[in-house]
C-alpha cells in the first residue's frame, strides 16, 4: 500500500496553477515543467488544496462522483504519486 494514505498532502510552494475551461495547467517553477490535468484531475487538485489527506480527498469525491471506492482510491493514488514525483505536491509525515 502506498504511503499517501498515512501522509499529509499539500500543494508544493513553487507551483503555479491556472484553471482553463475545467482543466488545470500546473507549472513547477523550479523545473519549468508544465503538467496538465483533466476535469477529474483538476477536482482532485482542488480538494487536495482544501484538505490535507488522501482519505479526505476520497471521502469528498465519493459524494461528488458515481464511482466505486476502490477505483477512486487507485486514481487518487496514481495522480498524487505522479504529481509528487513531478514536485507539484509535497508529502510529509502527519
Amino acid at each position: 500500500m502506498s504511503t499517501i494514505w498515512t501522509q499529509k498532502i499539500e500543494h508544493a510552494d513553487d507551483v503555479l496553477h491556472q484553471e482553463l475551461s475545467g482543466e488545470t495547467v500546473l507549472l513547477n517553477l523550479k523545473t519549468e515543467h508544465y503538467f496538465g490535468l483533466d476535469p477529474v484531475g483538476t477536482r482532485i487538485w482542488q480538494v487536495v488544496g482544501e484538505t490535507s489527506s488522501a482519505e479526505a480527498v476520497v471521502a469528498k469525491l465519493l459524494t461528488e462522483y458515481e464511482v466505486e471506492e476502490p477505483q477512486l482510491r487507485a486514481d487518487v493514488e496514481r495522480l498524487v504519486g505522479e504529481l509528487s514525483s513531478a514536485g507539484l505536491l509535497r508529502l510529509s509525515a502527519v
